[in-house]
């Protein structure tokens, strides 16, 4: 297997905010919807298959794996929902290392935060700059990550590229 792994952040698609329903709970809008089928057709064509899902417990970020239509193994974690940065790489830490394509859906402003965090040597500036701007509903973020999953750290991965499906 070689060494060279890739990682991607999605934030989740547009939701909606139904009355009465707790955020944890908010579904998809119709246009979030429309941009997770958008997300799942770009991640088929740019980015290599998906070997395992990292998704977080809300119903806007399940949603949002359904409506890609992707079909890689998904484990749904509690602790990406409201999560820190820092949780995130945790979460990542733990994947097994025979997966070379994770994908991680969540939430603002960690995603953003971990692009960004993750962001080191062979990063595109571009890349970068766009996603400290606004990092919107449906942005994807794909990092090259040298080594083991478990030794994803601040700086060690190279931001290369960010794509808002629209």
């Amino acid at each position: 297997m070689s060494a060279h792994r890739t990682l991607i952040l999605l934030r989740h698609a547009k939701s909606d905010y139904p009355p009465g329903a707790a955020d944890h709970d908010r579904p998809l809008a119709p246009r979030g919807v429309r941009e997770a089928g958008l997300a799942g057709d770009w991640l088929r064509s740019h980015a290599p298959a998906i070997d395992a899902v990292l998704c977080s417990t809300a119903t806007r970020t399940r949603q949002t794996y359904d409506r890609t239509a992707l079909t890689a193994p998904v484990r749904y974690v509690d602790d990406l929902y409201d999560a820190t940065p820092g949780t995130v790489i945790a979460t990542i830490n733990t994947v097994a290392d025979d997966v070379g394509t994770l994908l991680v859906i969540g939430h603002e402003p960690a995603m953003s935060s971990v692009a960004l965090g993750l962001a080191g040597p062979g990063t595109d500036a571009a890349a970068a700059q766009r996603i400290s701007e606004k990092c919107p509903t449906s942005g994807i973020a794909v990092l090259q990550v040298g080594g083991s999953w478990a030794d994803v750290q601040l700086g060690s991965a190279a931001l290369v590229g960010f794509h808002v499906p629209r």
